[in-house]
C-alpha cells in the first residue's frame, strides 16, 4: 500500500550506534496483555502493568512519529497481543499515515484476525507475523494454556484472503513440547503458500513451566529435520528482522531461521524496541535502556481520559525535540551483542510479553 509522499524523507537523519550500525527498524509494544499465556512468554499467573504505567495511544504514536522523523522506515507493532488493546485500530490507522514510513508490520497470535485482518490491511499494514507452535489442538492449548487452535487457523485464512504483502508463521520449537511437529508446521506453510520462521527459545525471564536450558532446540537441528523432506536453497531475500531465509525450489514459501543462540546475528542488528511502559530497549538480550515515558510526560498531565481525541491532537502537533534528543542519545547505549546463557553476564529478568515480542 503506497505511503504519503514526503519531500523531506531524503534529508531524514540516521540513527547510528557506536559500532556503525544504522537503526531503521523499531518494534513498538502496545500492550503487555494477551489473550494467551504461552509458556515461553509468560508465567501462568501473570501480573500486568497498572494503566498509569502504560503509554497512552497518543504517546505510542508520538514515539513512532519521532522515530520516523529520525530516519526509521519500518515499525512493527507487538505485545503481549497488540490486537487486544482498546482502540488499537485508531493507533494503527494513524501510524499508517506517517510520512517516510515504508513498512508497517504486525506480530500477532492470530486469534483476532478473523474480524481484524481486513481493517488492518486497509490501515496500511504491509506484512504480518502469526505465532503458531502446534497444529494439534490439545498440544496447542498446553503451550498457550488457554488458546484455541481453530481461531488461529481461521485467522490465518482471513489474513490470506485480504492480500498482505507477506504472511509469516512464527514457531518456537521446544524439547518436550513440539519438537516432533517441525515437518507438520513446514508442510502447513508450504501447502498454504506462506512463510514460516523457526525461532530458538531465548532466556527472557524465568519460565514457570520449565527450565529454558532443557527445552531450547538449536535451529541447526531443526533445519536437518526439514531437509529430510525438503531441499533448502539459500535465498537472497532479506527483511527488516534477523531471519535467515531459504527457498524451497518450486514453492512460494520461504523457510526462515531466527537463531540467537546458535548463530549470533548482532553484527547486523538494525533494531531497537520500545516497551509499553516507555523503555527504549537497545538490545533484546541486555537491559540497556532509556526512559522515554518520563520525557513524554514531562510537564504534562499523563492521566488522559479521551485517548482518541488526544491521538488526533498528537497527529497535528510537532514531536518534541526533547523526545528526539533522548532517542538520539540512547544510541550510544546500544551494546555490541547479547550474551544469552553466558554465566559471566547478567541475564534479562523481563519476560517476553514485557519486552515486546
Amino acid at each position: 500500500m503506497p505511503r504519503p509522499d514526503d519531500t523531506d524523507t531524503a534529508q531524514a537523519p540516521s540513527l547510528i550506534d557506536r559500532f556503525g550500525r544504522r537503526v531503521d527498524y523499531v518494534r513498538l509494544s502496545v500492550t503487555d496483555r494477551c489473550d494467551f499465556r504461552c509458556v515461553y512468554c509468560m508465567t501462568e499467573d501473570m501480573q500486568f502493568l497498572p494503566r498509569q504505567q502504560v503509554l497512552t495511544l497518543e504517546e505510542i504514536y508520538s514515539v513512532g512519529r519521532a522515530f520516523t522523523e529520525l530516519g526509521v522506515t519500518k515499525l512493527r507493532l507487538t505485545g503481549g497481543e497488540p490486537l487486544v488493546r482498546n482502540n488499537v485500530m485508531s493507533l494503527i490507522q494513524a501510524l499508517g499515515r506517517l510520512p517516510g514510513l515504508q513498512e508497517l508490520l504486525l506480530t500477532t497470535n492470530g486469534a483476532q484476525l478473523g474480524k481484524l485482518a481486513a481493517p488492518l490491511r486497509d490501515a496500511g499494514v504491509n506484512r504480518i507475523n502469526i505465532s503458531i507452535d502446534s497444529l494439534d489442538s490439545e498440544r496447542f492449548k498446553r503451550i498457550t494454556r488457554v488458546g484455541r487452535l481453530d481461531k488461529v487457523l481461521s485467522g490465518i485464512e482471513a489474513a490470506r484472503k485480504v492480500g498482505f504483502d507477506r504472511i509469516r508463521l512464527n514457531a518456537v520449537i521446544m524439547k518436550g513440547y513440539n519438537e516432533d511437529e517441525i515437518l507438520a508446521l513446514t508442510d502447513y506453510a508450504v501447502n498454504h503458500d506462506i512463510d514460516i520462521a523457526f525461532i530458538e527459545e531465548m532466556p527472557l525471564g524465568q519460565a514457570s513451566d520449565h527450565a529454558r536450558e532443557d527445552t531450547v532446540c538449536s535451529n541447526d537441528w531443526v533445519r536437518e529435520r526439514i531437509e529430510s523432506r525438503y531441499t533448502l536453497v539459500n535465498s537472497a531475500a532479506t527483511t527488516a528482522g534477523p531471519s535467515k531465509y531459504f527457498q524451497i525450489p518450486g514453492q512460494k514459501s520461504r523457510i526462515g531461521f531466527i537463531s540467537p543462540m546458535s548463530h549470533n546475528f548482532c553484527a547486523d542488528c538494525n533494531r531497537v524496541r520500545v516497551t509499553v511502559e516507555g523503555r527504549l530497549l537497545l538490545c533484546l538480550g541486555n537491559e540497556h535502556s532509556a526512559d522515554l515515558r518520563s520525557v513524554l510526560r514531562q510537564g504534562s498531565d499523563a492521566a488522559i481520559q479521551d485517548e482518541l481525541a488526544s491521538l488526533e491532537r498528537a497527529s497535528e502537533t510537532p514531536v518534541s525535540d526533547a523526545l528526539k534528543q533522548a532517542i538520539i542519545a540512547a544510541m550510544d547505549l546500544k551494546p555490541e551483542r547479547h550474551h544469552f546463557y553466558e554465566q559471566d553476564y547478567a541475564q534479562p529478568v523481563r519476560l517476553m510479553n514485557m519486552t515486546g515480542g
